[in-house]
């Protein structure tokens, strides 16, 4: 038996004992003052005489002896000091854990000891890397977490071996409550992937803007095509995919919808946090994980906690590279940089669309000073996806984010968004939004915020607005460009939605053809007297039949 087991036998047996012992130490020591302070108070009212009297005569019944008796309570008084010492002493220990040698079976071991005895502390070996090479856990190359557990390291790696079965890292299971901290986390798979899918089959449902391209060459003018979509907004303009999606299932008479969204087997590579379960990734890396679902990195069904940490290089075949979300996910002061999903959401996925598999609706997540670089999708939402959910960020960085489709920045379908501080810049997209896309019933707010140097190849360079409603405050949409062969609106482009724009400024932008700073079709841009819309190419504004555009006159 290893050291740590050994030690860790008698303080598991002892924690939860401790406590209740100090609690217990303080009421009685509470409980001895107050008698105490009595005795003196009745002392008092009798005066010195009947002070002295009271003194001679508990020695006279032998039961204390005058002033050894006071010796005595202080004598007590430290023996009490010294036990809730003791009790404090014991309680540091616990919270310091136990070490576990650079040896996988006994990390396993100390995982599997931890959840029997009520969770605990693992200090594991600096600079080791802790190399799992069995699947013995359902799927999971460590022991799911079940009590409240810390993994502390230095320079630490738990990692799959290249060469070893698929399966994750960590899995968090309902009531567990996992911390990392100073750890990374590398190297986890939970699907080979034999097949290839096209892009355009997967997409072709879910955007048009490569068929009314198609329309336009072939001589359709460009008004003509938007129109015939307006009939049917959301659906697409080409055949049917060649992947048919799952169909929906259908409520049925009395039976109640669960809120709660469950993971595949297949999500989350490097950390799995089901429902019910709590993750604290601190001061750590999450790196080289590739899911066959969806979560490369980290997928949250839960509640977790990225800090100060970073989630890089990871890989997703459906939703979120780096992370996926179907729960509470706040991310704060971390970098969210090169990761890669095939359908949508390169960096974070908050939710995902029903394509191989059922919807999952997006949860709520906090993005606080976190910067989410240089991720990229064949899909929607470059460095972030929103579906379905509810976002709100702070000081955030979306840069240098690429999606084929749409939203090289951030894309969202019907969700609410509130960005504050935010930046969005140097994103792209072969097809529209080269910034943002918000789509189908969704609500965004930008305050404070720049969307800046971003390329879309058709619509939209900077912001492409359809079916929802965004506002921008205190803002600047500048330098976006669309530069596709019908490149339209090279700032903002508006279909069938409302854009607000209130003391913003959207100048320097360009696209292929009129106008190169704000479109509008059959929607409205609101635009206030402390906004500006300037210095655009080839023109300001343009609103064709349908579409309005205030305070715009170019």
């Amino acid at each position: 038996m290893s050291n740590y087991l050994t030690n860790n036998e008698a303080s598991g047996r002892a924690t939860a004992k401790s406590r209740r012992k100090l609690w217990l130490a303080s009421g009685v020591a509470g409980l001895t003052g107050v008698i105490s302070l009595a005795a003196v108070g009745v002392a008092g009212s009798a005066g010195a005489v009947g002070l002295n009297w009271n003194t001679a005569q508990v020695s006279k019944d032998g039961d204390q002896r005058g002033d050894e008796a006071r010796d005595w309570d202080k004598d007590e008084d430290r023996n009490k000091d010294r036990d809730k010492d003791k009790d404090k002493d014991r309680d540091k220990d616990h919270e310091r854990g136990k070490e576990v040698p650079c040896d996988t079976d006994k990390l396993i071991q100390a995982i599997v000891f931890a959840n029997n005895r009520h969770g605990g502390v693992l200090e594991l070996a600096k600079g080791c890397t802790y190399n799992l090479s069995r699947n013995d856990y359902e799927g999971n190359g460590l022991p799911v977490i079940t009590e409240r557990i810390t993994l502390k390291g230095e320079h630490t790696t738990i990692s799959r071996e290249a060469t070893a079965d698929y399966f994750r890292i960590l899995n968090v299971g309902a009531g567990g409550h996992l911390t990392i901290k100073g750890l990374t986390i590398k190297g986890g798979q939970t699907l080979e992937l034999y097949n290839s899918v096209e892009p355009a089959a997967v997409w072709a449902s879910y955007s048009d803007s490569e068929a009314i391209a198609a329309q336009v060459k072939a001589g359709v003018p460009l008004n003509q095509a938007l129109t015939a979509r307006q009939a049917n907004p959301k659906a697409g303009l080409t055949a049917t995919p060649k992947v048919t999606p799952k169909a929906a299932p259908t409520a049925k008479a009395g039976v109640v919808t669960p809120l709660v969204e469950y993971p595949d087997a297949t999500d989350g590579a490097g950390i799995l946090v089901q429902p019910g379960g709590t993750a604290e990734i601190l001061e750590s890396e999450v790196v080289l994980n590739q899911s066959g679902g969806n979560g490369g990195g980290v997928a949250n069904f839960g509640t977790t906690k990225i800090w100060h940490s970073t989630v890089t290089r990871n890989t997703a075949f459906f939703f979120g590279g780096g992370v996926f979300n179907a729960g509470l996910l706040k991310v704060e002061e971390s970098k969210i940089k090169d990761n890669t999903a095939i359908i949508g959401g390169g960096g974070i996925s908050n939710g995902a669309a029903r394509i191989f598999a059922d919807d999952v609706d997006g949860g709520t997540v906090e993005l606080k000073k976190a910067e989410i670089t240089d991720n990229e999708t064949l899909g929607f939402g470059g460095g972030y996806l929103d579906i379905e959910g509810n976002t709100t960020a702070y000081e955030t960085k979306f840069v240098s984010n690429t999606a084929v489709l749409a939203g090289g920045g951030l894309a969202a379908a019907d969700s609410q968004l509130n960005l504050h501080n935010a930046t969005v810049e140097r994103n792209s997209t072969a097809g529209v939004g080269g910034g943002v896309a918000i789509a189908f019933d969704s609500a965004v707010t930008f305050e404070k915020s720049s969307i800046k140097d971003n390329t879309a190849g058709f619509f939209g360079g900077g912001l492409f607005n359809v079916l929802s409603v965004t506002t921008l405050r205190d803002s600047e949409v500048v330098g976006n460009r669309a530069i596709g062969p019908i490149g339209v609106g090279g700032g903002i482009f508006n279909i069938f939605g409302e854009v607000n724009l209130s003391k913003t400024k959207v100048a320097h932008n360009f696209s292929t053809f009129e106008p190169g700073g704000v479109f509008s079709f059959f929607g409205d841009v609101n635009v206030d007297d402390k906004s500006a819309i300037t210095a655009n190419r080839p023109t300001n504004c343009l609103a064709i039949p349908g579409g309005t555009i205030d305070n715009c006159f170019a």
